[in-house]
């Protein structure tokens, strides 16, 4: 199985470019880990913010989460907060996919 996780919540009005900032600070170390079959992104509306982690490999998110960078992000992640992240996860296996560096790996599966 897979894993998709989507998070979406709202920051307070003065804690949105303190969250984007904490957000975007994971990204340069996701790059240089680079996990392979990991996708993950950013999406940023006023003070929602939607993060949405796909791994095509295993229904495991540890090579975001225990990334330092991450921990920091999460660590006052509630103090930021008007509306608390809600996580959707799904254990789910992938049946066909665009976009993907992996979209050897799914076809090899198939």
């Amino acid at each position: 199985m897979q894993r998709v996780t989507m998070v979406r919540y709202t920051t307070k009005p003065d804690q949105g470019a303190t969250n984007e900032a904490l957000s975007r600070a994971v990204f340069p170390q996701l790059k240089a880990a680079a996990p392979e079959g990991i996708a993950y992104a950013l999406f940023r509306d006023g003070n929602e913010f939607v993060h949405v982690f796909v791994n095509l490999q295993a229904d495991d998110a540890a090579s975001l989460t225990d990334l330092p960078a991450f921990k920091t992000f999460q660590q006052d992640i509630a103090e930021r907060c008007e509306v608390p992240p809600q996580a959707t996860r799904l254990a789910v296996q992938l049946v066909d996919c665009y976009g993907f560096e992996a979209d050897s790996a799914v076809a090899r599966a198939r």
